[in-house]
């Protein structure tokens, strides 16, 4: 069994990290552009087993794809952060570049495989892969509801005072400040939150969750890593597994949700075959409002990659 992370950065390499420790897969192949980079870490991944007692092998490679041939799952990190100056069209015309040679070259060589893209802007990038490696939507999806809930979770966690292991809850939208946090659809040990917490500071754990990676940035100067990074872990974890998880994933909508054509953050069971299944919830009138708000959002930036491929086409 072989799991393939491309790009060696703080994500990517986290990632690999918790695969390996994890024992989830028994090679992991961890590849960057960058020379020598990936194989870098990998080894100083490798060198922590005989520490950790797992076996679960760690390999880098420079570019060489050959090296990710018959990955079971494949996870997709690669990309520039947005660096001052530069506009969100430019942001999308570089890592949509980056994304989509990635694919093209994975689908050579991994032709079965599931792939989880974690590069920025999130929802467009996951539709490009998906143009790019003509899989079946099932088999391109994208992680951020697994980190936003882990984050919203979190923060709960803290505020009650409680172990963040008995709260489950479900997120939907883009990943963003327009993405939708549902506490109607959030518990604690199978207490609704509402019970436990007052609607105000409710509220806020919520407006702190949109802007969950904004505040890391702003604290290290720089995206974070861990929990990305252990989210795209869990991800994978579950398709290797078999483990059908209810998570809520970015995936591409054909009429669920009255919604079509588009990738959006949303329930689903992931297991061996990737999305499983599309979960659709029964929403009131607030919260359908809130997620045609992300929905317009994210459909706004999915426009900007298609008038691009536009263009390159004509």
């Amino acid at each position: 069994m072989k799991v393939t992370v491309v790009g060696a950065g703080n994500v990517g390499a986290t990632c690999a990290d918790v695969l390996a420790q994890r024992e989830i897969a028994n090679e992991i192949v961890l590849l960057d552009i960058k020379e020598g980079f990936a194989e870098g870490k990998a080894l100083d991944i490798w060198e922590t087993s005989p520490v950790n007692l797992y076996d679960s092998k760690t390999i880098g490679s420079t570019n060489n794809y050959e090296m990710t041939k018959d990955s079971e799952v494949v996870v997709i990190t690669s990309g520039l952060p947005r660096k001052p100056g530069m506009s969100r069209d430019d942001l999308i015309a570089t890592n949509a570049g980056i994304v989509k040679s990635v694919t093209e070259n994975i689908v050579k060589y991994s032709p079965n495989a599931k792939i989880i893209v974690v590069s920025n802007p999130l929802d467009v990038m996951t539709y490009c892969a998906y143009l790019s490696a003509n899989f079946p939507s099932s088999r391109v999806f994208g992680m951020a509801g697994v980190l936003d809930t882990a984050r919203y979770r979190a923060f709960l966690a803290t505020e009650l005072n409680v172990s963040p292991k008995d709260i489950q809850a479900v997120l939907m939208g883009g990943h963003g400040d327009t993405m939708v946090p549902l506490p109607r659809y959030t518990t604690v040990g199978g207490i609704p939150v509402t019970e436990l917490i007052e609607e105000d500071k409710l509220n806020e754990i919520i407006e702190r969750t949109k802007f969950g990676g904004g505040e890391i940035v702003k604290l290290l100067g720089t995206s974070a890593w861990y929990a990305p990074g252990a989210s795209a872990a869990q991800m994978v974890e579950a398709i290797v597994r078999d483990q059908r998880r209810i998570f809520p994933v970015c995936t591409w909508l054909q009429g669920e949700y009255g919604l079509s054509d588009i990738y959006l953050g949303v329930p689903v069971v992931l297991g061996k075959n990737g999305i499983e299944k599309i979960i659709e919830l029964d929403l009131n009138d607030a919260e359908k409002a809130l997620l045609s708000e992300s929905v317009d959002a994210v459909k706004s930036v999915m426009a900007v990659l298609d008038n691009m491929n536009a263009s390159v086409s004509e």
